[in-house]
């Protein structure tokens, strides 16, 4: 992997071998060889991207070679700022460039055969997909990729270069990095906050009785009740889930200063002494974002350092109310669920029923949908228009927040599969809620008549057919009606799609899901014998590998090859959320999968587990931090200290930032293979990968290499060992 190389006295490097680094001032990089994109089929694109040069001749080489290296300007003793100075990011993101796959290398090495195949068949039928869009827009803008373009105010977009060191305003690029990082954690604190807040208000709506849904986790209501102070001698299941929610209602939205009740309540006492003595604990997850906004914009916050501690801020409020809270309003509604065995990838899509896709982050509409789904009048309905029966299959979190909760909904694809889903021609009905739904899947539905239901107001698609909650919630009462249109437009749009060509790659494997806390307490009779376990090497490390998935590698190649190496030197994996679907696809979560891991782990498994155990969607990773918690109360170590570790190879959006910053909130290394956006500031990449050590006692790997990430990530968790003196 390319490092940064050095500060801000060298940009040129003029390094003629046709990697013109030096910037045209535009995101050029005549990257020969490269970028052709030749688009397999679609045309051979030469788009020469942002071409905003004026050819009079802003090359910046500013000739600068000819008076030796650009030098920062420092004033004197009457002036004394310093402009920072400016990374030879172009080089940095030229090579990192060059690790980019094209379509083609995805189809030749994707690990999952069925993805291969409806690639093809996508191809055949004239559908674009993610992956030729990928290839359509490159070369990606440099600027952008490193983090040094501004846009923040109508005076830019600025840009940082040798000849431009500071933007209009005086930003630097230290404080242009950091202010796009911290936007970036904001958008992240905001989406899964989003995700929390629909999911404790239902909880809510269903203890005042708005909302007709039985609340099924009652003994984890009164558990994290009891934890937050909450006398539950004498009080109603409905009374408790009412005060809980209002609880985490007032940590999401706190407007005055006070203590955030989850993180006092739940957070380890070393972690809040640690967080309380770098000043950096919320005063609420709105108030978090609103102040990144604030302090971001034109003329406000002007040190990049300050700028990261509100960054940090963000980490913890995204913790604590976008996953904590979130887990714990979904399984006070909805139970905890129960370990299951489900199919799993497209060979399972029936043909003959009802089909009906689920796709997004909202569990309270889909419960009741598969209810509505599998009763006996919707059943009969089905089968008068011609159908053997309905079926539910899931697309990204909503599935895996479902399929161990309620048996047979099937686990499809991830976000980034969701066209290739589409393209098999299958399905009858795509519920879409919020996140992580592309616009580009309403192009191939239209290809395939199936019919598109979008059911939030916040994430419309245009064609789409709307049966949503609206803006204030005034129709939740409404929730089991809404549910039956939509399971209804299902059987109509079954009936409509009879001339519809459908093909579907026969490759189905089952898997073993539905592991969390609970279930190891269960299993094992408490966190003890896994912690023995770890002590004697039978389990050498633990690793949560989580994330989504990027066109910037082979599409869960990176996934599959970290989780191979990992096994094979008798490291435990622990995975939800959109990484967690090759893994599921592929046999990792299947008891057959045992033969991957090494001797020492195959022997803790036994018979009846497999080496992955997989946990849920995205806020599941709740349920790793939990065992991970547990395992080192019973080892007598801190969780910083233990050999545990925390990867998304191919995370791509601003919850995966947050994801990974929120385990290095608690002393837990991320592993990556996807480069955050910082490589035009040398402090903003120091502070991500190496000063926070320091103070977290945790940092950001980033290597592209899937294979040698994984390796580094068994030398520390053995290193970690070491250091406890375990064998």
């Amino acid at each position: 992997m390319a490092a940064n190389t050095g500060a801000g006295n060298h940009v040129h490097e003029h390094a003629h071998g046709h990697d013109h680094a030096h910037v045209h001032e535009h995101s050029h990089t005549h990257d020969h060889g490269h970028t052709h994109t030749h688009d397999h089929g679609h045309g051979h694109t030469h788009e020469h991207h942002d071409h905003d040069h004026a050819h009079g001749h802003s090359h910046v080489h500013d000739h600068a070679h000819e008076h030796g290296t650009w030098q920062p300007h420092t004033h004197d003793a009457a002036h004394p700022h310093v402009h920072g100075g400016v990374n030879d990011y172009m080089k940095a993101v030229s090579d990192y460039r060059k690790t980019f796959p094209s379509k083609q290398d995805v189809l030749e090495q994707t690990p999952d055969p069925a993805v291969r195949e409806m690639l093809l068949h996508m191809e055949q039928i004239g559908c674009d997909t993610a992956f030729d869009r990928f290839d359509k827009q490159q070369p990606q803008c440099a600027f952008g990729m490193a983090g040094v373009c501004c846009k923040n105010c109508n005076m830019g977009p600025c840009k940082i270069t040798p000849k431009s060191p500071r933007g209009i305003c005086g930003a630097d690029a230290d404080l242009i990095v950091a202010r796009n990082l911290l936007r970036s954690a904001a958008g992240g604190v905001a989406q899964h906050g989003a995700h929390a807040r629909e999911v404790i208000l239902s909880l809510k709506f269903a203890a005042e009785g708005r909302l007709k849904l039985p609340l099924l986790g009652e003994k984890r209501i009164r558990e994290v009740c009891k934890a937050f102070g909450i006398e539950t001698r004498g009080q109603s299941t409905k009374r408790l889930a009412s005060k809980l929610a209002d609880v985490l209602l007032e940590d999401l939205a706190r407007p005055v200063p006070g203590e955030y009740r989850s993180i006092a309540a739940l957070a380890p006492a070393e972690r809040k002494e640690v967080w309380e003595k770098l000043d950096i604990l919320p005063i609420s997850a709105y108030n978090e974002v609103f102040d990144a906004f604030h302090r971001t914009g034109c003329g406000t916050d002007g040190d990049w350092k300050n700028i990261l501690q509100q960054f940090l801020r963000c980490g913890l409020a995204f913790t604590f109310t976008g996953v904590v809270a979130a887990n714990i309003a979904t399984d006070a509604l909805f139970g905890v669920g129960h370990r299951a065995t489900s199919k799993v990838n497209v060979g399972a899509l029936r043909k003959g029923y009802v089909n009906i896709a689920v796709h997004g982050h909202l569990p309270t509409l889909v419960s009741e949908i598969v209810r509505i789904g599998r009763t006996e009048e919707m059943l009969n309905l089905a089968k008068a228009h011609g159908a053997k029966g309905i079926q539910f299959y899931g697309i990204c979190c909503s599935c895996l927040s479902a399929m161990y909760r309620y048996e047979g909904v099937i686990p499809l694809s991830n976000a980034i599969g969701a066209e290739l889903v589409l393209g098999t021609g299958a399905l009858d009905l795509w519920v879409a809620d919020v996140q992580d739904v592309f616009p580009a899947i309403m192009d191939v539905a239209r290809c395939f008549k199936t019919t598109v239901v979008t059911t939030s107001d916040s994430a419309r698609l245009p064609g789409a057919e709307h049966y949503a909650y609206d803006h204030r919630h005034t129709n939740v009462e409404e929730t089991e009606s809404i549910a039956k249109k939509i399971v209804t437009r299902a059987i109509e749009s079954f009936a409509a799609r009879r001339d519809i060509p459908v093909f579907i790659p026969a490759y189905e494997v089952t898997a073993e899901v539905g592991f969390s806390a609970e279930y190891v307490k269960e299993r094992f009779g408490s966190f003890a014998p896994l912690a023995a376990a770890l002590k004697r090497g039978q389990v050498q490390g633990i690793v949560n590998m989580v994330g989504c998935t990027n066109p910037r590698v082979v599409y869960e190649r990176a996934i599959v090859d970290v989780a191979d190496e990992l096994l094979r030197n008798n490291i435990l994996i622990f995975t939800n959320g959109c990484a967690s679907f090759p893994l599921l696809k592929l046999g990792y979560c299947s008891l057959e999968g045992r033969k991957r891991a090494g001797a020492s782990l195959q022997a803790f498994l036994g018979e009846d587990l497999p080496p992955v155990w997989h946990m849920g969607e995205c806020i599941d990773n709740t349920r790793a931090s939990t065992v991970f918690g547990g395992v080192a109360q019973a080892a007598g170590v801190p969780i910083k200290d233990m050999p545990y570790a925390f990867a998304s190879p191919e995370w791509s959006n601003e919850k995966g930032l947050d994801a990974s910053l929120g385990f290095r909130l608690f002393g837990i290394d991320s592993y990556h293979c996807v480069e955050p956006p910082v490589q035009g500031s040398t402090n903003v990449t120091n502070f991500l990968k190496r000063d926070t050590k320091e103070t977290l006692g945790a940092t950001m790997h980033v290597n592209v290499d899937p294979k040698a990430l994984a390796n580094e990530m068994v030398a520390d968790i053995l290193a970690a060992r070491k250091r406890l003196g375990w064998a």
